[in-house]
This record gives structure tokens, sequence and C-alpha cells, in this order.
């Protein structure tokens, strides 16, 4: 599972294909690692992914709506000053690498033609992009820069003279043409494993998984020779595949490699990224901008529930009083025959049919201020109960409460944490970023509105993101004759159906994503309630999107991600 040379390769005659002669239209960072060029090209907007997330580093076209900030980066700005308008004149990968060079030709502010090139480079922790003016060779920008107390080697600053990445002592198997030493490999590593190991030693831009398959193709009956060809023929026609693996791992290669058990095409490489990487990119985007939220929370759920097992253990303690008022009552009775300076005392129980109970005394004390010492400890741990019940009980509505929020963030778009940073703000366990700083008049915080879903039968759908969506959709938004639902005694998203008498299949679909979108997601059997609005309640002084209801029914559902992306609008 790599984006590697040979899958660049592949990539670049599809981009080049699609996007050629085109105009760029528009230019936005959506994230801090990826940059979305709009092209126009055969009469139809692109939009080209280039990503230098350190984990996710690829580029294809795609067609996943982005958030883009109210106010663009420096970088953006600048990519805007010389590509907007630009005309993209060609695609090139340099050698074998895992790079991809766009080369545009633009006009300047004096109206001057320039050429330029935005090269991707796709190398983990040391992707980039960088915008390079090809007259002179300089770098105009790079989305991340790179100083001589990084890389002595190459500068990735502004004005530095654009190096190419080291060049390695490797074949670029698109051009080979003897194959001698591939039959001396064959001979000398005959194991399948070994021989790809040695494969990508000699040859450029194998990934693990294409070296493996290179070393299986290798093996079939003909010639090494014409079987190398037929291998790398197939990354000119590519048939893109998403691969299901004997160990529970799915891969994206350009065309089915030996060993998947279950393959499934799509019609270009660039949809089967979209698919591949549409969760774990979105899930890597909110882990990354949402890692504050995520660390106050931890601390929160840390806290609070070190707390709670701290009350729990004092309310053990509090079961043990009656023995102090036992002991207490004990003392008094018998005071003659206790004398300052005791130690301890035995004397007989008359609650449990005078069993001898011995007794701890303080030698600094008097026989009746022991006595009283026991009636003073019985009384504190009494009056202890209701003061841990309610700590308790509080205790627990915060734990309940972060854990919610966690989810939340789990299954966050990257626009959600906004709402999810604000209302912890609110909540005074973040400190507000505005602080400190001088304003006119605080502006009223802006709420996402939630999701909306279609049902098959054409019914509305909305899916509350978050605790500030979920009371908005519920107590404002929602008509009181209208359906909500939520997953019972579980953290998720409050929904709503805009209907006053669904059919029971929008029930039903609407219940699937109430399941789908809280902390059961994985699970099977959720059950969601389902009432009339008029019948939910907001109590006073609580938490956001914490709500009471009744008169509910109960539906048993088997989340479905397939189903979800069917019914989203």
């Amino acid at each position: 599972m790599s984006f590697d040379g040979s899958f660049t390769h592949s990539m670049r005659n599809e981009l080049a294909s699609t996007l050629k002669t085109g105009r760029v239209s528009k230019i936005n960072q959506p994230y801090p690692n990826e940059l979305i060029v709009t092209i126009r090209a055969q009469s139809k907007n692109q939009q080209l992914l280039l990503s230098a997330n350190p984990t996710y580093a690829r580029v294809q076209l795609t067609k996943i709506p982005y958030v883009n900030p109210s106010v663009p980066s420096n970088f953006t700005m600048i990519m805007r000053k010389h590509l907007s308008g630009a005309i993209l004149v060609d695609v090139q990968q340099l050698d074998n690498d895992r790079v991809l060079n766009f080369l545009f030709t633009s006009r300047n502010e004096l109206g001057d033609q320039t050429a330029l090139c935005l090269s991707i480079e796709m190398m983990a922790r040391h992707s980039n992009i960088i915008l390079i003016d090809q007259k002179n060779g300089k770098i105009i920008d790079a989305i991340k820069h790179v100083g001589a107390d990084v890389n002595r080697y190459r500068l990735l600053l502004p004005g530095a003279t654009y190096i190419e990445p080291p060049k390695q002592d490797v074949q670029d198997p698109f051009k080979k043409t003897t194959f001698e030493d591939i039959t001396n490999l064959m001979t000398e590593f005959p194991n399948v494993d070994v021989l790809a190991t040695n494969l990508r030693k000699g040859l450029q831009g194998l990934g693990k998984d294409t070296s493996l398959a290179l070393a299986s193709y290798l093996h079939q009956s003909g010639k090494p020779a014409a079987n190398f060809k037929r291998f790398f023929d197939q990354f000119n026609t590519p048939k893109p595949t998403l691969s299901n693996l004997a160990n529970n791992k799915i891969n994206f290669t350009a065309f089915p490699y030996p060993g998947a058990i279950k393959n499934q095409l799509y019609p270009t490489l660039s949809e089967l990224l979209d698919h591949y990487y549409a969760k774990r990119a979105q899930h890597d985007r909110v882990r990354e901008q949402g890692a504050v939220l995520i660390q106050v929370v931890k601390k929160q759920l840390k806290k609070n529930r070190t707390k709670l097992k701290r009350l729990k253990r004092d309310m053990a303690e509090t079961e043990n009083a009656d023995e102090y008022r036992i002991k207490g009552e004990i003392l008094t009775t018998y005071l003659n025959q206790l004398q300052r300076g005791m130690a301890t005392i035995e004397l007989p129980n008359y609650y449990a049919n005078n069993t001898p109970l011995k007794i701890k005394l303080s030698t600094q004390l008097s026989p009746s201020e022991n006595a009283q010492r026991y009636f003073k400890r019985y009384q504190k741990l009494k009056n202890a109960v209701k003061y841990l019940n309610e700590q308790i009980q509080l205790t627990e509505q915060e734990i309940d409460y972060f854990e919610n929020i966690q989810s939340q963030i789990e299954i966050a778009q990257p626009e959600d944490l906004i709402d999810i940073r604000f209302e912890l703000e609110q909540g005074h366990y973040l400190k507000d970023h505005e602080q400190g700083r001088k304003k006119k008049k605080a502006k009223r915080q802006k709420i996402n509105k939630p999701e909306t879903f279609i049902s098959s039968d054409g019914t509305e759908i909305l899916v509350g993101k978050n605790n500030l969506q979920n009371e908005r959709l519920t107590m404002h938004t929602a008509d009181k004759r209208e359906i909500w639902l939520h997953t019972k005694n579980i953290p998720g998203s409050h929904v709503i159906i805009r209907s006053f008498d669904p059919s029971d299949n929008t029930l039903t679909e609407a219940a699937n994503l109430a399941a789908y979108f809280s902390k059961a997601r994985e699970s099977s059997k959720v059950p969601v309630d389902y009432t009339r609005v008029r019948h939910i309640r907001k109590p006073n002084g609580t938490k956001p999107g914490f709500v009471i209801y009744d008169h509910q029914q109960t539906l048993l559902v088997d989340p479905s991600e397939s189903l979800v992306n069917q019914l989203r609008k």
C-alpha cells in the first residue's frame, strides 16, 4: 500500500490526459499541508489535490468538497499571485521517482510571459510543494520551509536555487532494455520475498507491495524479460484496484496484484484514492487540527475518573459509620472503667450478645473525650454521605459529558471542531484564544448547520455533529411535531426527521444515521430511541446538548456506512 514511483507514473498519465492546456481558476489551502488547485479543463472544473501530508502524501483529482479557511495563508496568496490564470503546459515525472512537476505558462505584473513549475515531492515526512521560476531556477515559495539547520544540501526557502532530490544509483524500469541482471537475480534469489527485496535495491520506484508483485510475475511461465515488460506495461493502461488482503488490510494499486482475496475496480486512479483516503485522511486532519481539544478532553476525563475513584472510596468508608457510633455508646456506658492514658480497652458489645469488643483510645484524651471522638467521627461520616452522593453524581455527569465530546471529535469533520472548541471555551475548560486581544465588541459565534440527509422516500433528515449543533437542532430548529432520534444511553448525535408522520423505512434509515453518528458506530444491534420533539426537555443548568425525554420507542439497527453515503445529500 504505497504511493510509489510506479503508481506515480500511472497518476502522471491520468493527470496529463485530463488537465493539459487547462487554466487555473482557483487556489485554496484548506489544510496546512494540502493545496487545492482548481483547473478548468475539458469544459469542467477539476480539483487537483496536492498533499504534502507526512502520512498521506499524494497528488490526485478529487471530488470531495473542502471547507477553506476564512483568511488565506501567505503561501496561498503567493500561489494565487503567480498561478491564477496560468495555463498547464505539461505534467512530468522526475525519472520514476515520487516527484511530479506541473509546468505552467503565466504572465507577470508587466504582462511578460513566465514559465513556472509547481513541484510536488511525495516523500513521507520530507514531502513538500514548491513553486519554482523556471527561468532562473529560483524557489518562489514552498509549503514547508527547509533551512540549512535541517538540510545543508537542499535549501527549500524563497529565493534559494532549487535542487532536485538526490538521485539514486538505480534503474528506471520503464526505460530498461536489457534484462540479464534480472535473470541473474532470479537465479541467485529464487525465494519471492528475497527476490523482491533485491529488486527494490536495483529498480527505482518500487514500493514493497509492487516489488512483491513483480517478483511473482517474474516467476510465472515465460521469459523473464517478457514478464517484466508485461508487468510494467499495465501501469500505462491501469485498472485502478482496491484489494482486500489476507491480513485484513486494504491496498490500492494501479492494477490487480497477485495474492489479493477480493478486488474492487474503479474508473480512475483519483476516484480510487478518494475512496481509500476519504475516511483515513479526514480522521488524520481532525486529529491534527483538534490536537488541543483531544488533549483537553483526555485531561478532563483522567481528572474526573481519578476523582470518582476517590469519592467512591470515601463513600465505602461511610458504610462503617455505625461502628463508630456503637463504640462511642459502649465507651459512654462503661465510662467508669476508662482511665486517662489507656491505649486500648476491651468491653462487652451489647449489640452483639456481649461479645468482647476491642476499642482503641487516645492516651492524650480523657475517657469522656475519647467517647466524644467516636461520636464526632460517626457524625462526620453521616454528613459526608449527602455530599459524596452529590459529588459522585456530578463527577459521573462530567465523565459522560467528556466521553460524549470525545466521540464527537472522532466523527467530526474538520469544520465541526470550531463548534467544539467554542463549547469548551464557554465551559472554561479551554482558554479562549480571543482573550488578551482588545476587542470593541465580542462577535457572536456562528454555529455550523447540521448535516442534511435525504431518505429513500425523499424525506429530509438532519443530523447534529456536536453538542451546540444538537441543542440548536432539537430545541430551536425542529418542529414540536417532528420525530427526534438518539442512541439509547450511548453518546451520539441528535437526529431530526422533518416529517410529522414518517414511513417505517424513513424511521429505520434515520435510526441508522443516529447509530452511525454515535460511539456505537462499529457495533451491531444498536438501540435507538425515537419520540416526538414535544417530549424532549432540557433541565435548567445542564450542559449543551443534554436533554431528557419520554414516550419513546426503540429500534435496533446495524450501522451501515454505505447507507449513510447513499442518504447523504
